[in-house]
C-alpha cells in the first residue's frame, strides 16, 4: 500500500530537546540545594511537570513555571530573589537556545518529501515551536504544520482526514512510543520509532514489537527505506 502522507515530531525527532531540559534541570537543582534535601528535587520537580501539563501544556515556558513552584515549595520564605530570577534567567535561555538539527535530518527530509507529503506533528507552545521551525531552516520541506497540545489516536485520525489520505497510506515517526508510536497506530496508520539517547519519563512506553505496521529505525535516513519496502 503506497504512502501518501509522513507525518514527523519535531523535538527530539529533527532537533535537539531533551538535553537542554536535562541541563536547566542540573541547573535548577543546584540553585536550590541549599533549601532542600538534594535526593528528593528531581522527583518534586516532575511531579510539579506532571500536576501542570493540563494546565500550561508542553514546552519551555510550563516547565519554568514548575520550577519556580517548586522552588518556592522546596525553599518557601527562604527562598532569596536571587534564586528566582537565575530560574527566570534559565527559562529565558532555553527560549533563545540555537536549534541544532540532528545529524542527517536535512537529508532525511530531502529523500522523504520526494515520497510523499511532509507534515510536522509536533506538541508544545505555538509561538516557540514556530520559532523553532523558523530556526531550524527545515519547513521548507514541509506542506503542513499541526501544533498540537496532546497527541491521541483521535487527533491522528483528523490529521489523516484533513489531509485527505485514508490511515493504511499514512506514518508517523519520532521519538515518542506514548505520543508519536501508539496513538498513531491506533488510528489506523503506520509508525516508526526513532529513538534519541534521552526520554522524558512522562514519554516512556515499551515498543509494539511485534505490530505489524511498526519499525524501529537507527535514525530518520532509514524512514524512507521503510516506506519504500511499504511501497
Amino acid at each position: 500500500m503506497p504512502i501518501d502522507l509522513i507525518c514527523l515530531d519535531a523535538d527530539d525527532t529533527l532537533w535537539h530537546n531533551e538535553t537542554f531540559f536535562r541541563l536547566t534541570q542540573a541547573r535548577f537543582a543546584e540553585l536550590v540545594a541549599p533549601y532542600a534535601d538534594e535526593a528528593i528535587i528531581p522527583d518534586r520537580l516532575a511531579a510539579a511537570e506532571r500536576r501542570n501539563l493540563a494546565i500550561y501544556g508542553y514546552g519551555v515556558k510550563g516547565f519554568t513555571l514548575s520550577m519556580l513552584e517548586t522552588a518556592l515549595e522546596l525553599a518557601g520564605d527562604d527562598l532569596p530573589a536571587a534564586v528566582t530570577a537565575e530560574i527566570l534567567a534559565a527559562g529565558r535561555e532555553m527560549m533563545r537556545h540555537p536549534v541544532e538539527p540532528l545529524d542527517g535530518v536535512p537529508e532525511a527530509l530531502a529523500a522523504l518529501a520526494g515520497r510523499g507529503r511532509l507534515v510536522l506533528v509536533t506538541k508544545g507552545d505555538l509561538f516557540h515551536q514556530e520559532a523553532k521551525l523558523a530556526a531550524s531552516g527545515l519547513g521548507e520541506h514541509f506542506s503542513g504544520v499541526e501544533i498540537v497540545s496532546e497527541k491521541h489516536a483521535d487527533l491522528y485520525a483528523r490529521i489523516f482526514a484533513r489531509h485527505g489520505v485514508r490511515p493504511e497510506r499514512a506514518v508517523m515517526a519520532g521519538n515518542s512510543v506514548k505520543s508519536d508510536v501508539l496513538p498513531a497506530l491506533e488510528a489506523g496508520g503506520h509508525a516508526a520509532l526513532v529513538p534519541y539517547p534521552l526520554v522524558w519519563a512522562h514519554e516512556a512506553a515499551a515498543p509494539p514489537h511485534a505490530h505489524p505496521r511498526f519499525r524501529e529505525l537507527p535514525s530518520l535516513r532509514d524512514l524512507a527505506g521503510w516506506i519504500d519496502e511499504l511501497d
